[in-house]
């Protein structure tokens, strides 16, 4: 599949419009989500779109980019505007990187690989999540020699966080994102309504059930404080539950493996007292890149360089887990104000068009995480309506840049854009 940048990509829309070609995708965000929604079941919907209690911190995260303008230059425009870099010798051809998203397969059945073709093909290196519908093993077959990273919860067992740091660099990880916002799940509106969390039904665990340290754990598990889990009210939730496990569905109900994987994942996964002693801990265990995603206040930004941090990812985690949730433009903000210049921020939760992210990147962000949006690409089409989602959002910031007089990446800075 080529792909076509900036001009060219616009052109090739306009001369598909010619010959009467329809066009898969919408290029609105609001109207992409809403063909999502028709797509997608009401509880997938959910659980993808839901935003903390009244999704107040979904909207403090778009509003904070409407309190700046771009302020263009003019006789200094570049037909191709350099838009590729370099972080921790991973390499990106634009500013971007997939955001770590759980339980894809609810958007696809393919989910996670899908999205690893789209990473092939676009050479955008995606952050694979520690809740993914399929195994780091399974999407380092597919993604081959492209740049990935891996993104980890840290649970209660220690020996299980050490396997997966151990797999994460045998699968060619460049780097591991810590997340921390995620210790109790936010009070999300929709999915309390649905009564659905996609883990009781075994989705969304199969970087645990593919890891050795966690099927020793799952041999301890105790079934007598989980029969629960079996007596599921409709045949199709059931037949959900045990095809989720690594194994043929009769062996499944057989073994009850399905069972025992979602409940000793639900007593692992919530280590509600992570603290900065685990993260000096976690820092010991790898010479990999170690990125915290989830911080927004500077204090704790000094304090992860401090506690050697390579990077942090500014993220409130899309606004799913606190409501009314500080903007990250905002943080990113504050965050610049007392860390070294040449520290790396990237920015997450929030980016819904090509403005974004050049505000973003003006304001000092090296990079940006995308989520939603291509989850949603994903769902109408999977990898090559991702693959076709991101040539529009590159092409219009390749072309915003042009426009604004800026040749490169290094040339957006402050002085390209006011606050209203």
């Amino acid at each position: 599949m080529a792909i076509t940048l900036g001009r060219g990509r616009q052109k090739e829309i306009y001369l598909n419009g010619f010959l009467g070609r329809n066009i898969r995708l919408p290029f609105d965000f609001n109207e992409l989500e809403k063909q999502a929604e028709k797509k997608l079941g009401k509880k997938a919907f959910g659980y993808i779109a839901a935003g903390a209690g009244s999704s107040r911190g979904i909207q403090n995260n778009l509003d904070a980019f409407s309190d700046y303008t771009i302020l263009p230059r003019m006789l200094n425009g570049s037909d191709h505007p350099e838009l590729g870099l370099s972080i921790f010798n991973t390499q990106l051809p634009f500013p971007l990187l997939f955001a770590p998203v759980g339980v894809l397969g609810l958007a696809h059945p393919k989910g996670d690989l899908e999205l690893a073709e789209a990473s092939k093909l676009t050479g955008m290196p995606m952050i694979q999540s520690n809740q993914a519908s399929f195994s780091m093993e399974a999407c380092a077959e597919v993604l081959h020699n492209t740049d990935h990273w891996f993104q980890l919860y840290f649970g209660k067992s220690r020996d299980l966080v050490e396997s997966m740091v151990h797999r994460a660099k045998l699968t060619g990880n460049k780097a591991i994102v810590l997340t921390l916002d995620t210790t109790i799940l936010g009070w999300r509106n929709k999915d309390l309504a649905n009564g659905f969390l996609p883990f009781m039904y075994g989705l969304g665990i199969a970087q645990y059930t593919a890891d050795p340290v966690f099927k020793q754990l799952m041999e301890k598990c105790d079934l007598t404080t989980g029969e629960q889990l079996n007596a599921r009210p409709g045949i199709q939730d059931a037949i959900t539950l045990f095809s989720s496990y690594p194994d043929s569905l009769i062996n499944n109900f057989k073994t009850r493996n399905p069972v025992k994987a979602v409940k000793t994942f639900l007593d692992l996964f919530s280590k509600t007292d992570l603290s900065w002693d685990d993260v000096r801990w976690l820092r010991e265990q790898t010479k990999l890149p170690l990125l915290l995603k989830g911080i927004l206040h500077p204090e704790d930004a000094r304090k992860a360089i401090d506690y050697g941090i390579d990077g942090i990812i500014v993220s409130n985690h899309g606004g799913r887990q606190v409501d009314h949730v500080h903007s990250t433009l905002d943080s990113i903000v504050e965050i610049k104000k007392v860390i070294p210049e040449e520290f790396p921020l990237i920015l997450d939760s929030g980016i819904r068009k090509a403005a974004d992210i050049f505000i973003a990147m003006a304001l000092g962000a090296k990079a940006v995480c995308v989520g939603r949006p291509y989850v949603y690409a994903l769902a109408l089409g999977g990898r090559d309506a991702v693959v076709e989602y991101i040539q529009n959002l590159v092409s219009e910031l390749q072309i915003t840049m042009s426009l604004v007089g800026c040749k490169s990446l290094s040339e957006i800075n402050r002085d390209c854009i006011q606050n209203k």
